[in-house]
């Protein structure tokens, strides 16, 4: 269960794909403690509410975090900070996943494989699959750029629509078997010799 309280303010970022909320502190040095895409079903506001009871609308100007995903939102290519999000109850393992993918380049993608190659667990697509589920932070860590080995779109928390359209406005192409293209696929590490 998220903390409840007053301690938290949330902000609502219109775009062409639906209101987008970003939930964070009022005090601290990484206020941003979640991010909310849109989902058929419920309202950004209502999941916001719903998940930090309490919670109040921001009062005060946007923030550093606000601006780059308003101006990521209307098409512009923006290179996220990471230096408000708050990564408070990360484990180890998931910290290492979230910088790894925060590390993908507009317009590239990579594979679950390839980015648990990166982080160090050979085989561990599965787990680099479950960290990208339950990202707080999507759009800023890039889950969206996350796909499965055989070129296909995996999945994504606000669907797969969404994951797509995201992916086109970054300039990722896709061929008819709805894959993406090979040339948008970044490598993973070479395989280490064995001795």
């Amino acid at each position: 269960m998220v903390k409840t309280g007053s301690e938290y303010v949330y902000d609502l970022i219109s775009s062409p794909m639906g209101k987008v909320g970003i939930v964070r502190r009022t005090k601290g040095a990484r206020p941003v403690r979640m991010i909310f895409l849109p989902h058929k079903g419920a309202s950004t506001r209502e999941r916001i509410r719903e998940a930090f009871p309490g919670v109040v609308l921001s009062p005060g100007k946007r923030d550093n975090t606000g601006k780059q995903i308003d101006a990521y939102l209307m098409g512009n290519a923006v290179d996220f900070s990471i230096a408000e999000l708050d990564f408070e109850g990360c484990g180890e393992f998931e910290r290492r996943v979230l910088l790894a993918v925060h590390q993908i380049p507009r317009g590239r993608v990579m594979t679950y494989g390839g980015v648990a190659a990166i982080v160090g667990v050979a085989g561990g697509a599965r787990a680099v699959g479950n960290v990208m589920a339950g990202n707080f932070f999507p759009l800023i860590i890039p889950c969206h750029r996350v796909i499965r080995s055989d070129g296909s779109l995996g999945g994504f928390g606000g669907g797969l629509a969404l994951k797509r359209a995201l992916l086109e406005r970054e300039g990722v192409a896709f061929d008819r078997r709805e894959r993406v293209l090979p040339e948008h696929i970044l490598p993973g590490p070479a395989p280490r010799n064995k001795r």
